[in-house]
């Protein structure tokens, strides 16, 4: 006579039970998830206006001597960029560069010329926006003093668009490309470029004084965005946990209703 195999499956109260815990383990890991999420986007924020206070500080700060060649490997744009600077020297005649700008007055190029300062060494000034079809005004001659803003240089290119100095194509404000494909000495070029403050006294091109000094600042709608998952993923753990108990209330009334009845049978 053969034995009844025995049905090694957990039975369904024991599924139901590692179903609830893996739901509940998963959701508490997400509700940590997001909570951490938007504690770092809160600290990010406090970094960031940080930040803006200390460029807007510089920015409006009277102009400083531009950083000397040995303090150069220690610019960074961190600690000094969008610095009020101002610099003396003389440009060199015939080295100017044109570089792609979208601005408010609309599509055109940046005049950028080296200045050879009085240390020898040279600094390359952003003179401001020329129109497309207009013409840059002269380039003053002689000794001059430029103040602007310290920007730190941007190699490569722009979006999608890589500087092509041989087609004369620049796309960004590459200093030490710019200053290689004008034969400039290269450990005696400084890292960064000045974008040189507007002279009202004149209405030629190029115009200066038209850095944008704008930073995004969605931090705070993120931390929120996390927050929200966070509050979400708490009320998908209450609505688990009461299902749960209910599920079990009502396995104890049937339970209780059986065992009611057979009591009450005939013998």
């Amino acid at each position: 006579m053969s034995r009844p195999i025995a049905d090694s499956r957990p039975a369904p109260r024991t599924r139901r039970a590692w179903v609830f815990v893996t739901f509940a383990a998963l959701l508490a890991a997400a509700f940590a998830g997001f909570v951490s999420l938007g504690v770092w986007q809160l600290q990010r924020m406090a970094w960031k206006h940080d930040l803006i206070a200390r460029v807007d500080a510089r920015v409006h700060a009277a102009p400083v001597p531009v950083p000397a060649r040995a303090q150069w490997p220690a610019v960074s744009e961190s600690a000094d960029g969008y610095r009020h600077v101002q610099a003396s020297g003389t440009f060199v005649p015939d080295n100017e560069t044109r570089t792609q700008a979208v601005t408010e007055l609309g599509a055109g190029s940046w005049s950028l010329m080296p200045l050879r300062m009085e240390s020898g060494d040279y600094v390359l000034v952003n003179r401001g926006f020329v129109p497309t079809g207009d013409a840059a005004g002269e380039v003053p001659q002689g000794r001059v003093t430029v103040q602007g803003l310290l920007r730190i240089s941007e190699p490569g290119g722009g979006f999608l668009r890589r500087n092509d100095p041989a087609q004369g194509r620049w796309y960004s404000r590459d200093v030490a490309a710019i200053a290689r494909s004008h034969g400039l000495p290269a450990d005696r070029v400084a890292p960064f470029f000045i974008d040189a403050d507007r002279d009202h006294a004149s209405n030629d091109w190029p115009r200066g004084g038209m850095t944008v000094v704008k930073f995004r600042d969605s931090h705070l709608s993120y931390a929120l965005t996390w927050f929200g998952m966070a509050l979400l993923a708490l009320v998908a753990g209450a609505y688990l946990v009461a299902s749960e108990r209910r599920l079990r209330h009502d396995r104890h009334r049937h339970h209780a209703r059986s065992g009611h009845a057979g009591t009450n049978e005939p013998e």
